[in-house]
C-alpha cells in the first residue's frame, strides 16, 4: 500500500512552496494537481513523477471529484506515492476535507501537507495586512460561491472583521448589496486583487458601494482574493515608504 499526501502549493508562487512540499515533490511517484498553482507547475515539470491534472474551473472539469477520490485510492492501493497538489491551503476552500474523509473510508493512508493560504499571501503582498491593533481585531474568511445559502448576512455585516472573499468575483454585486443591506457602511473600503503573486497582479480598490461597478469597468476575472475592511487604506501608507514601492504594486 502506498500513501497519499494532500499537499499546499501556495498562492502561485514557487519560492513559497515549503519545503516538506517540494521534497514530496521529488519524491512522488504521480502528481495530481490543480489548475491554480501558478509556478509551482514548473516545478513539477521538472520532477521524476507521473503528472495528472485533475484541475477544475467554472463550467470545465477535467475530472470529477467522485473521479479523483477514486484514482487516490486506486494508485494508493498499487503501492504509489500520491502527491495530491492543491492551489494555497488544502484545508481552506479546497474540498481536501472531502478528500481526506474518504481516503480514511477507504483505509488509505494519508498526511496533510499545509500551504501558505492565498486568503493571507495575497493581501499581504498587496501590502494589506490582515489584522492591525488600529483596525478591525478579527478576521473572517469566506466563499463567494453560496451566496444565499448558508451565509448569515446580518451577523456578517455587523461583525467587527475584515472580511476575505475567495472565488467572489462572479458574486461580488450581490455580496456588496447583501452587506449593505444588512448594516454594514457602504463607504467601507475594498480592494480585489487579481492574479495575485504573478507577474500581471492587478489591484482594484473602491469602497462597498462602488465595488462592483469598479471590477466590471476594470474588467477584472478569477482568480482574485476580495478584501473588505478599513485595513484596505493601509496600503497606502505602504506604498508611500521608499523601500515598499517595489514590492507593492500600484492600481
Amino acid at each position: 500500500m502506498g500513501k497519499v499526501y494532500l499537499v499546499g502549493a501556495g498562492p502561485g508562487s514557487a519560492d513559497l512552496l515549503t519545503l516538506k512540499a517540494y521534497e514530496l515533490i521529488k519524491r512522488a511517484d504521480v502528481i495530481l494537481y490543480d489548475e491554480l498553482i501558478g509556478d509551482v507547475v514548473e516545478v513539477i515539470k521538472n520532477s521524476n513523477a507521473e503528472l495528472i491534472n485533475v484541475g477544475k474551473r467554472r463550467g470545465h472539469h477535467r475530472m470529477t471529484q467522485t473521479e479523483i477520490n477514486k484514482l487516490m485510492v486506486e494508485l494508493a492501493r498499487r503501492g504509489k506515492i500520491v502527491v495530491r497538489l492543491k492551489g494555497g491551503d488544502p484545508f481552506i476552500f479546497g474540498r481536501e476535507g472531502e478528500e481526506a474523509q474518504y481516503l480514511a473510508e477507504h483505509g488509505v493512508e494519508f498526511e496533510v501537507v499545509p500551504g501558505v493560504t492565498s486568503a493571507i499571501a495575497v493581501p499581504a503582498v498587496a501590502g494589506i495586512p490582515l489584522t492591525h491593533r488600529d483596525y478591525d481585531p478579527a478576521v473572517v474568511i469566506m466563499t463567494g460561491t453560496e451566496v444565499k445559502e448558508r451565509i448569515n448576512w446580518e451577523s456578517l455585516a455587523k461583525f467587527n472583521a475584515t472580511i476575505v472573499v475567495l472565488m467572489g468575483v462572479k458574486n461580488l454585486d450581490k455580496i456588496s448589496k447583501n452587506l449593505i443591506k444588512y448594516g454594514k457602511n457602504p463607504n467601507t473600503p475594498v480592494a480585489v486583487i487579481e492574479r495575485g503573486y504573478s507577474k500581471s497582479q492587478r489591484i482594484i480598490t473602491g469602497f462597498l458601494s462602488n465595488i462592483s461597478d469598479v471590477a466590471k469597468r476594470e474588467d477584472v476575472r478569477p482568480p482574485s482574493v476580495i478584501v473588505i475592511g478599513d485595513v484596505v487604506n493601509f496600503r497606502e501608507k505602504l506604498i508611500k515608504v521608499e523601500n515598499y514601492k517595489k514590492r507593492i504594486p500600484k492600481k
